[in-house]
Parts: C-alpha cells; structure tokens; sequence
C-alpha cells in the first residue's frame, strides 16, 4: 500500500466551519512555556543517543509532548495520530478526516500539521516528513526504544500541568461526592457507574476506569459494575482523563455502623498508604518504595502476600500508572511528580491521585464535604456513612 504526505491546509485557510471561533469552541489547552520545556526535554534524549529525530505514537507519549491535545477517537483505539520530532521541528501527522478538527480544536502553536489518506500507514508517513528524512539521516528514533528517557522526561509536572491536574483532581472528588452522597442499597452498581460517567463527561473528561461493587462483591479487587444492588456498603473506583492528564480515585460509602472488622480493616489499610507516602520523597527509586509497601503489609496486620492480589499503584500523570510500581522498576522519584497508590485488603482499599511537592504529599482528587481522618499528619477519606 503507498502513502502520500502532504501539508495540511493552514488553519486560517480551512471551510469556515473548521475556523469561526463559535460559542464554546474548544482551544488547544497546551502552554507556550510548558511545550518548550518538553521539547529541550526530547532534544537532550536526541542528543545522547546520536539521533537526529524520534517518532511519538502512543497515546501517552502524545498527549504529554502536545501537552494535552486530543488524538484519539476511540478510547479502545490506537492514536490518530503521530508525531516526529527533529532538531527544525514538530511534525504531526494525522489521518486526513480527522486534521481539520485537529487544526481547529488541538493543534499547538508552532506544530507543523501533515496528512496521510485515512486508509494510510500512518507511522511510515510520519517517519517520511521533516528535514532530517529529507536530508537522509535515517529512520527516527523509535518511542519504545526510549521509553525510560520519555517517563523520567515527563516525571515533573510543569506548572501548567500541575494547575490542570489539580483542577481536575478536585472536579473529580467533588462528582463522587455529589453522586455517592445520593446512592441508596437498592441502588444499582450499574446506575452508579452511569451516573458517574455522565457526570465525568459532562465535566468534558474521558471515563477510562469504572469500577462498583456492592456489599455481595466485595471480595473483587477490580469490580466491573453489575446489576446488583449496593446493599449495605459499597466501592465506587473512576479513573478520568483530561487534556491528557488521567486522575485516579476510590471512594466508599456505607449504610450501617459497619462492623468492627470494616473499621479495624479500613484503619490499617490507611496505615499501609501512609507508610507508602513516607517512602515517596525526591531520590527514592520505585523499587526500594515497593519493598516498604510489603513490609507495610506485615506491619500492620494484612500478612506477607497481600500485595500479590493487586496491583499497588505507581507514578501518575500522563497514565493511570507510569509505570506501575513492581521490584523491576528502578525510576527515581522527583519533585513536582504525581503518584496514585492504591494499597488494599479483603474488603478495603484507598486510593487517591497526589503529587509531591516541596512541603510534602499533596492529595489532588479532595473534597472538603468528604468525611476524613487525619493519619499521619495528612487528611484521608473515610467511608461515607449515609
């Protein structure tokens, strides 16, 4: 199959439809500073390994480098498309049905925009355009091949990002505590779920995680919603993205007193996260911060393989995990950089999206109307008792 590249239409040249400035038309989110920052960021990456461009085609690889812009269709999907960064430029190249919403609605400033037919191969377009394929430097730098530079490149949050984060930190724990604080034990997990999708939605995020399980499921670490009813206690997990950037949150609410193995549970488990978050300081490397979540366990009463039942959390931003913390992974942590652990038990979990900063743990998914506990200097949800 042959691909063409050709360039995009100016922005200003598009129909009409694509470029009057309509009553709430959506602006690339992306800031001036912040994209200057990143590109020194992939420029360095090029300079250490001798390579005069690299090709970004994942999801999170794009929405960090054009610093939240929307590349995607379906959430299920691969991107729309792809970039190359060379030493004279960002080069985006995009299916041609999908450019002029592009131009219009996601392009940043200074971002060369390039088309390939929609039945095209997208990547061989993207690695063909720029000066560096015109001049005959060779195939670009492929993303998986610097897939550790690109995390520790976009570890720290900019200012900007950091702003949008926190915004939609708070948005996000504000809809689980108005939709939560209506739920009911006939309530359905399915009519949770959707009203938290509407409200994420409406909220102009991307629901990308749904969990719920009533007091019959409680037993599942990730619970696709069903039709049961919540009955007497409940979790609701939604993990969202916007501009880019993916917040992470659980919340539990009650119907009763709970009992006295709930509360004991949901006291330690608290224990564990504060552990976790005493690890999390500048110069910590992942692996070392996972062996205190095991020994965090044991230490407060859950045994030595409950971290085998799941999946303990990581580094955030960009990706519900980037990555997911195991005894492989060797990243050191920085300033500025935002994590979601989420330790859990039989019956218990918590789990928020916060960011390091120079005075500490700062949680970003906080609603002050959210019952909490204070532990270890820092206030932590508890369950809501309705």
């Amino acid at each position: 199959m042959s691909q063409t590249t050709t360039a995009a239409t100016p922005p200003s040249q598009l129909t009409a439809a694509a470029t009057l400035a309509d009553r709430g038309r959506r602006t690339p989110p992306a800031s001036t500073a912040d994209r200057a920052i990143k590109r020194r960021r992939v420029l360095e990456i090029l300079d250490a390994k001798g390579q005069a461009s690299l090709l970004l085609t994942s999801h999170t690889a794009l929405a960090w480098y054009l610093d939240g812009s929307r590349v995607h269709i379906s959430l299920a999907g691969d991107p729309i498309a792809a970039l190359l960064v060379d030493r004279d430029g960002d080069h985006l190249v995009a299916f041609n049905n999908e450019a002029g919403r592009i131009a219009a609605e996601e392009l940043p400033a200074g971002v060369s925009l390039h088309t390939v037919p929609w039945y095209g191969n997208l990547h061989e377009a993207a690695a063909a355009v720029g000066h560096s394929a015109a001049d005959g430097a060779g195939s670009p730098l492929a993303e998986a091949s610097v897939a550790t530079e690109l995390r520790a490149a976009r570890q720290q949050l900019l200012p900007v990002e950091s702003t949008r984060y926190a915004r939609l930190g708070a948005e996000l724990a504000g809809i689980m505590t108005d939709v939560l604080s209506t739920a009911r034990p006939d309530t359905t997990e399915f009519e949770l779920v959707s009203a938290l999708a509407g409200r994420v939605v409406g909220a102009g995020a991307e629901p990308l995680v749904l969990l719920c399980n009533g007091s019959t499921r409680s037993d599942f670490r990730h619970p696709l919603a069903t039709h049961a009813p919540l009955g007497r206690r409940a979790m609701a997990v939604v993990c969202a993205r916007r501009e880019g950037l993916v917040a992470n949150i659980t919340r539990w609410i009650r119907f009763d007193d709970g009992t006295t193995e709930e509360l004991d549970a949901e006291a330690r488990i608290a224990a564990v996260e504060a552990d976790i978050f005493d690890a999390t300081v500048p110069g910590a490397r992942l692996d070392r911060i996972f062996g205190e979540i095991k020994a965090a366990y044991v230490r407060h009463g859950f045994g030595a393989g409950q971290w085998e039942q799941h999946h303990q959390g990581g580094p955030a931003g960009y990706a519900g995990r980037d990555p997911r913390v195991t005894a492989a992974a060797t990243d050191a942590v920085v300033l500025n950089q935002p994590f979601t652990w989420n330790p859990s038990g039989p019956g218990v979990k918590i789990e928020d999206t916060v960011q390091l900063t120079e005075s500490g743990i700062k949680v970003l998914t906080v609603d002050d109307r959210w019952p909490a506990a204070t532990v270890n200097g820092l206030q932590r949800p508890v369950t809501l008792q309705l």
